[in-house]
């Protein structure tokens, strides 16, 4: 069903990019065609809502922008606080009056998760507050690695990423895009 979403909504896309990680790839889920359709995002982040059913949440705090409307989605089917964090001289912080108790039990939650940096960058501030990590949330897991949270996914998707210097379409010449929304260059 997620797939479904996904294809029906054109966010997943072939070509060359460059990922929020600075990694590259040969394929990119463009969340953002999804959650443009509330009744989609509402479907596929269902999905996620119940594999978290059974863990107690008080805050679902998204990174911008990827995580934003997942937070939003996530703590309205979760009956959590939603929130967000954002960049603000290059760092990752919690502004706007938003605010974090200690012990608070943190949901954080991105669109799509390949090396987790902009969650890790979250977490950290989060943790400056005294909050209790619960995990990440996310449409769609790109991960390979383990980043150190449990990660509870609509999908797991297996696309290709490489480091810049490894990258094989670099080698062959074919431009790259970067879609996301981390001021990186290319």
């Amino acid at each position: 069903m997620v797939i479904e979403h996904l294809k029906e909504s054109e966010a997943l896309l072939d070509g060359h990019f460059v990922l929020s990680s600075g990694r590259h790839s040969n394929g990119y889920c463009q969340c953002a065609k999804l959650l443009q359709f509330p009744h989609r995002a509402e479907k596929v982040l269902a999905v996620v809502a119940e594999k978290l059913k059974d863990i107690p949440i008080d805050v679902v705090v998204g990174p911008a922008m990827g995580g934003i409307v997942v937070a939003y989605e996530l703590g309205r089917q979760l009956g959590a606080t939603a929130m967000f964090t954002e960049r603000e001289n290059g760092k990752m912080a919690l502004r706007r009056g938003f605010e974090i108790s200690p012990a608070q039990r943190v949901l954080v939650t991105e669109d799509v998760v390949t090396t987790g940096k902009s969650s890790l960058e979250t977490i950290e501030v989060l943790k400056q507050y005294g909050a209790e990590i619960v995990g990440i949330a996310c449409i769609a897991n790109r991960s390979k690695e383990d980043i150190g949270y449990p990660i509870f996914d609509a999908i797991k998707l297996e696309i290709e990423s490489w480091e810049p210097e490894d990258c094989p379409l670099c080698k062959e010449g074919i431009p790259c895009v970067k879609p996301g929304s981390r001021n990186l260059k290319i």
